[in-house]
């Protein structure tokens, strides 16, 4: 910011307008004759005394996107992967798997109040982050480049077995966070149940009845 603009920011403050208030009310007592000789000191005082007690510039605060915005460049990442999954040949063991992962995945990014919900955790969407962009695709392609290595020179490890562990892993991660979000939910039905009891207990109270009367 230069100096012409610090000081338009300034005549705009609030400081200054306060101070200019209290520096018309000492011209108010000069034409008055109260304030006397000294009236430049006097409006002077009072303009510097409105000035300090002025609130400060607060400035603005600063303007994020919605939470639930974060999870729209998400969708299409997901969106994309699915396409590169079905171009993919994986054994039916694997493809049963990754059907049902992929169904969770769906489920939790599709637009509604699930995905809200999500929204709300940074570390959700994180754990959403880390399976679409790099543990599903890198342990997908990683089974398709092993097993053309394998086909050629036979190794000591099964390409498919590993491949079924990484997919049962992220599959009992994702599972987990469905699991947090449902039990926040359970918690939330639970404390509304206990706000209504507790609401018709003190207008049982109030009134002075006896329950069953």
């Amino acid at each position: 910011m230069n100096r012409a603009d610090r000081a338009l920011a300034y005549l705009e403050s609030a400081k200054n307008l306060t101070g200019s208030a209290c520096a018309l009310g000492g011209l108010a007592l000069t034409f008055t004759g109260l304030a006397g000789a000294y009236w430049p000191v006097v409006v002077a005082g009072l303009y510097g005394a409105g000035a300090l007690i002025a609130p400060p510039t607060r400035p603005p605060a600063p303007r994020f996107p919605d939470p639930t915005s974060r999870l729209d460049g998400l969708r299409k990442d997901f969106t994309t992967l699915r396409e590169y999954l079905t171009q993919v040949d994986l054994p039916p063991a694997a493809t049963e798997r990754l059907d049902s992962l992929r169904e969770l995945l769906d489920g939790l990014l599709t637009p509604g109040w699930v995905s809200e919900a999500l929204a709300q955790d940074p570390e959700d969407i994180h754990v959403l982050v880390r399976a679409v962009h790099r543990d599903l695709p890198e342990s997908v392609d990683t089974y398709v480049r092993t097993r053309r290595w394998t086909r050629i020179a036979p190794g000591r490890q099964d390409p498919e077995e590993q491949l079924m562990r990484q997919l049962a892993l992220m599959h009992g991660e994702v599972e987990e966070l469905v699991a947090g979000l449902r039990e926040a939910e359970e918690i939330r039905q639970q404390a509304h149940t206990r706000y209504l009891e507790d609401r018709g207990a003190e207008n049982t109270c109030g009134t002075g009845t006896v329950p069953g009367t």
